[in-house]
């Protein structure tokens, strides 16, 4: 609070009876000499109660008030907590409380309700539709944040003796309703302690509700896992080939999230999701998504069986998100699926993620799956495909089938690509818009704030820019600006793709020099195309130079997989003995190939024999009419059949 405002505030307080003349001098003293808050002094002499104090400057600030007691007892889930970054909470001294999805307010409270420019930070980094900003005591605050994020149980000892001893009495709760190997055991059997026993998205990160005090019945997050796999595995038991199968969804599950960007807390909600969607459904089916979507038998069993480990999870006071996930994991991208009937992103990201896992590992390991037998990777990822955009998440299905094949590492080798910068807070996005362009031969790097992206551009050697104009600290236009006061961002194209709606946003982008700007939502095809044309109306004004080199640097088989996983378009020149041929690339496909007086397929195979000459890629050059039909992966494998044949 500013000094003129705590003077005025004091004043009032005099005026009002509430604090005598004595006392405001006081206080006055307590802030300026030992630099406290005004409300934090005038509860250090007493000079009134913590009650009064908030009650009064609620009724100034013409807010609500949140008290220490309830701000200690509250236990704030995982999504509210995620709509304001701890370091944005930590700065603003400022703790979310509430989210209310159907309105879009978030509610907050804070020591300063009337700071506008924090309200409008909070709305910008939140996304949210309205801020409703109440006042609290600044310990209380800073505490709820300590707790909240941080995982400090101690947060709330210190503030005063009467939170001292409103601390212990919660401690001592806590404490007495630990969740052990044995009491988690009893919680799966039992509805008793279903109120007290909560555990925080914090503890999960950490890995359990003992993570930060050890002792008697405590444990870290690692031996949470895995006391919970050990749980539910001895619960799989009588399944037979499905033992062990939660412990593998849990793991694929990890690995999504992990290729997403989700924060270590989230990763670790989801994963927990894993672990847990098959309790109490243990029949003579196995309900995944897909056999639940596909067989009306499943489909019965599962509306029945739905409810149960719901019914389990609230027993042990798992998170929100962990029971929305295995609650949802039957609804359909189409919206044809159940409890709700939902589709698309409506779903909850851990419900979709949860459908996809579940089912690739039931077609991997699971010998009584649909298909009677166990798929290989690639003919499981083929299934997803085949039911992509109806009951599973399109863009996810994607994502999945290069985790597990690893088709994206293929990608990566190509040397020479255009290389782009996806600047987006929403990592679910970038990582769908990623996917994209690494299939079309881009190298991508992806930025989730824009002092991380402007670092990477310092660092970087990047052809294009695709960002959204809501980032925190600063907005994409503050990024754009910053980045244009340099050498290297001068001329870097860049490409705005936002959801904001602003008349005036589009005609700043230009001005400011943007190549292209877009509202969302865009197809990520039509996107990479467009930003591949700007690309190529860049090179061709420069005059892109080709990449060259020696055989001996890399085989041209290896080189042909490159440019083939790369999507690459260009002539790749080889001379070599005084010959000299081409391989024409269109978007990774071979066109046609040219050596001394042969053409097309036995040209490509007569190249393919050459360990020594030089090369060079040149991109500037008209894709010619195709000569050669088969694959590139046919080409290869026949020619790699010929080299054998001579004992190369």
């Amino acid at each position: 609070m500013h000094p003129t405002g705590n003077v005025r505030v004091l004043d009032r307080l005099v005026a009002d009876g509430i604090i005598s003349s004595e006392q405001r001098e006081r206080a006055l003293q307590v802030v300026q000499t030992m630099e406290e808050r005004l409300e934090e002094a005038l509860i250090e002499i007493h000079a009134t109660d913590e009650a009064t104090l908030l009650k009064y400057l609620a009724t100034l600030h013409k807010t609500r008030f949140v008290s220490t007691e309830k701000l200690a007892k509250a236990d704030i889930d995982r999504f509210t907590l995620d709509k304001v970054p701890r370091k944005l909470a930590e700065h603003h001294v400022v703790f979310p409380v509430l989210y209310d999805r159907k309105s879009g307010a978030l509610s907050v409270v804070t020591p300063d309700p009337d700071d506008v420019a924090m309200i409008h930070e909070i709305q910008l980094a939140s996304g949210v539709k309205e801020v409703r900003a109440f006042i609290g005591r600044p310990r209380a605050v800073k505490a709820a944040i300590a707790k909240n994020y941080g995982g400090d149980i101690h947060a709330f000892a210190n503030i005063d003796t009467q939170a001292h001893e409103q601390f212990q009495t919660m401690l001592n709760v806590y404490e007495r309703n630990l969740v052990t190997d044995e009491s988690l055991t009893s919680s799966l059997a039992t509805d008793e302690g279903r109120r007290e026993r909560v555990i925080s998205a914090e503890q999960l990160q950490q890995g359990g509700p003992a993570a930060s005090t050890r002792g008697p019945g405590g444990f870290s997050g690692h031996e949470y896992l895995e006391t919970l796999n050990v749980l539910v595995t001895l619960l799989e038991n009588s399944r037979g080939d499905l033992r062990g199968h939660s412990a593998h969804v849990g793991r694929f599950i990890r690995k999504l999230a992990e290729r997403i960007g989700l924060s270590e807390i989230q990763t670790g909600l989801v994963t927990l999701a894993g672990y847990v969607h098959d309790l109490g459904k243990m029949g003579a089916y196995h309900l995944t998504a897909l056999n639940v979507a596909e067989y009306e038998a499943h489909q019965t069993a599962a509306v029945k069986a739905v409810a149960t480990p719901m019914r389990l999870l609230e027993t042990i006071g798992l998170p929100l998100e962990v029971q929305e996930a295995v609650g949802q994991m039957y609804e359909r991208f189409d919206g044809k699926g159940f409890p709700e009937g939902v589709g698309g992103k409506d779903i909850p990201l851990g419900a979709r993620l949860l459908a996809i896992a579940d089912t690739y590992a039931d077609l991997t390991q699971n010998p009584r799956n649909p298909f009677r037998q166990k798929l290989r990777p690639v003919q499981a990822c083929e299934v997803l495909t085949r039911f992509r955009s109806s009951i599973f998440d399109p863009n996810l299905v994607d994502l999945f089938r290069i985790t597990v094949t690893g088709d994206d590492v293929k990608a990566r080798l190509l040397a020479n690509r255009y290389r782009a910068l996806v600047v987006d807070g929403d990592p679910e996005e970038s990582t769908v818009l990623e996917l994209r362009m690494v299939e079309q031969g881009f190298e991508v790097t992806q930025a989730h704030a824009s002092d991380t992206a402007f670092r990477q551009l310092e660092r970087g050697d990047f052809d294009v820019v695709i960002a959204e104009l809501d980032l925190r600290p600063q907005d994409g236009f503050a990024l754009l600006g910053e980045a244009r006061k340099h050498p290297w961002g001068k001329k870097l194209p860049w490409v705005i793709v936002t959801g904001r709606t602003g008349r005036g946003d589009a005609q700043r982008a230009f001005e400011l020099g943007v190549a292209d700007y877009m509202n969302k939502p865009v197809a990520s095809d039509v996107l990479v195309a467009k930003v591949k044309q700007i690309l190529e109306r860049e090179a061709a004004r420069a005059g892109r130079r080709g990449v060259s080199g020696s055989l001996k640097e890399m085989s041209l088989p290896d080189m042909v997989q490159v440019l083939w996983h790369g999507r690459k378009t260009g002539a790749l020149k080889i001379s070599a003995g005084g010959d000299s041929g081409e391989i024409h690339f269109v978007n990774g496909a071979i066109f046609n190939a040219m050596w001394a007086s042969l053409r097309g397929e036995e040209a490509f195979y007569a190249l393919l024999k050459l360990e020594d000459g030089e090369f060079v890629l040149d991109p500037n050059f008209e894709a010619p009419q195709a000569v050669i039909q088969a694959s590139p992966e046919a080409l290869l494998l026949e020619g790699m059949r010929r080299l054998d044949e001579e004992g190369r």
